[in-house]
């Protein structure tokens, strides 16, 4: 979460570079042109626009709020697909869990939990890559219904749809495994079932984190080969096609460099917004749950590190050449890095609190294990944990005629307390530590970012102190300009001629 900070500190300095490198400091856009689909719309409302003075089309304040409610219901409807599809898998999970357990193959009834989760991981990413077909057109769709003013609020609404829809269509099953996989079970006797029939899957034995760590490896490592395919070989396979197509018509082979540069395939029509948007998604994929996934930074810097001499060679040999564009920054994209870097604080802690075990591994510790009340050297502080995380169960209770106790994991008290299947002062403590830790967490890496943020600032020194220094000479040369000027005009009156001013 602090090298996300840092990155972006970082990137900020290099963007002021680099605008400063291509003389782009005091570039500011002009005055945008008009969309012609917003024009032909609404080219009988005019109004004066008052930085050029001159009357252009208009569009009323209660059409733009009626278009923006009908695109955000739409983002919504989406949005409610993606977690529709999950529910799916989750059902999925669970008919195949029952079906596994039952396996007559050893292999698969031994390790039912992990075939589960590796066949439903493997699904979810089929229903992804399938939805992410449709998100394009349909935020294609929802961003002209807006009718934009121009061009570059078109492509920053149009660029926010589809973060959002690939956002959370990516890890809205990773947010689920995270959250939500074990927690709502119930307890031997009392299970709590799905349409009264399916029991909910618990977590791996070991913990959440299992499984967390298996949906987020397989779905990093599919989408980055898929991404990588559609990037090159894609284009490598239209290419042929192409060049096929048009060696069968033509007799004499031999066709001008200029043709075959024009059969080359075109870029595409959003620019780089499929690169940034790439990109984004990655960023995301090793802030958000690093805490469950350490090797996602790893995969993602050996994928660039691929990616670069793919893209080099993609621009050059497999796409038309681009038009280039004038940019003082990434846009919208930014905002979004900086948004993906606090949600990343906040999904960490809930992570660690959560879904891991440190949080009953340190209350066990320092309230109820064998250094609760003294520290010796030496010590095992953490004897006895397991022991401790398991509650009782009276096997007589199920009407079988079996007899005895079995062991399940959750902390509620034993079937001769008092109160039996009920949860038990231990988990309150948890609960209280879990809560505490978060906000703890929370504001100590927002302070911990905001110091980061001040110490590294946005523009390097020495060229803050070279921006200054051609301002002031600009200054001087028209402050000489004018002087002279002046001069000239006194001379021409007759007037005596001073050497500064009047």
């Amino acid at each position: 979460m602090q090298r996300a900070t840092v990155f972006l500190e970082f990137w900020k300095r290099r963007r002021s570079i680099l605008t400063y490198a291509w003389d782009l400091i005091e570039w500011e856009e002009e005055e945008e042109t008009l969309r012609p689909q917003f024009e032909a719309k609404y080219y009988r409302m005019e109004v004066i626009n008052p930085i050029t003075g001159k009357p252009e089309p208009h569009q009323p304040s209660s059409d733009k709020v009626t278009r923006l409610l009908v695109s955000v219901s739409g983002i919504f409807f989406m949005i409610s697909l993606v977690i529709t599809a999950v529910f799916a898998v989750v059902v999925y999970r669970l008919v195949v869990m029952e079906q596994f357990a039952s396996f007559k193959w050893n292999f698969i009834k031994q390790h039912w939990q992990f075939a589960t989760s590796a066949a439903a991981v493997c699904i979810n990413f089929i229903i992804i890559m399938l939805l992410n077909l449709a998100y394009e057109k349909i935020a294609y769709l929802l961003t002209n219904l807006e009718y934009p003013r121009t061009e570059s609020e078109w492509e920053n609404s149009f660029a926010l749809k589809m973060f959002l829809f690939q956002f959370v269509n990516l890890n809205s099953s990773i947010f689920y495994i995270a959250f939500f996989l074990g927690r709502f079970v119930g307890h031997p006797g009392k299970y709590n079932k799905l349409f009264e029939r399916w029991r909910l899957e618990e977590c791996h034995p070991s913990g959440c984190l299992i499984d967390l760590c298996l949906q987020m490896g397989v779905i990093m490592f599919l989408k980055q080969i898929w991404n990588n395919f559609m990037e090159l070989g894609y284009p490598l396979i239209q290419n042929w096609w192409s060049r096929h197509k048009i060696k069968r018509g033509i007799q004499d082979a031999s066709i001008p460099q200029w043709e075959n540069d024009w059969n080359l395939q075109p870029m595409n029509i959003h620019g780089l917004m499929d690169e940034y948007l790439e990109m984004v998604l990655q960023f995301g994929f090793t802030t958000i749950f690093v805490a469950a996934f350490p090797l996602a930074p790893l995969l993602a810097l050996l994928n660039n590190i691929i990616e670069i001499r793919l893209d080099a060679y993609k621009f050059v040999t497999q796409w038309r050449r681009p038009l280039p564009a004038r940019a003082t920054d990434i846009g919208i994209w930014l905002g979004i890095l900086e948004g993906i870097g606090i949600l990343a604080v906040i999904t960490n802690a809930f992570v660690i609190a959560i879904t891991s075990d440190y949080i009953p591994r340190f209350v066990y510790e320092y309230k109820y294990g064998p250094c609760a009340n003294h520290v010796k050297q030496n010590e095992n502080c953490l004897k006895g944990y397991v022991n401790n995380s398991l509650s009782f169960f009276d096997l007589s209770e199920l009407g079988m005629g079996k007899s005895g106790y079995c062991r399940y994991r959750d902390y509620r008290g034993p079937p001769w307390s008092s109160k039996p299947y009920e949860f038990t002062l231990q988990y309150w403590h948890i609960l209280a530590a879990r809560l505490a830790f978060i906000i703890v967490f929370e504001h100590l890496v927002f302070g911990i970012k905001s110091f980061i943020a001040y110490l590294i600032p946005d523009i390097p020194k020495g060229l803050r102190e070279r921006i200054r220094r051609e301002k002031y000479l600009v200054q001087e040369m028209m402050y000489e300009a004018e002087l002279e000027h002046l001069q000239q005009q006194r001379r021409k009156s007759g007037q005596p001629i001073h050497h500064e001013w009047p």
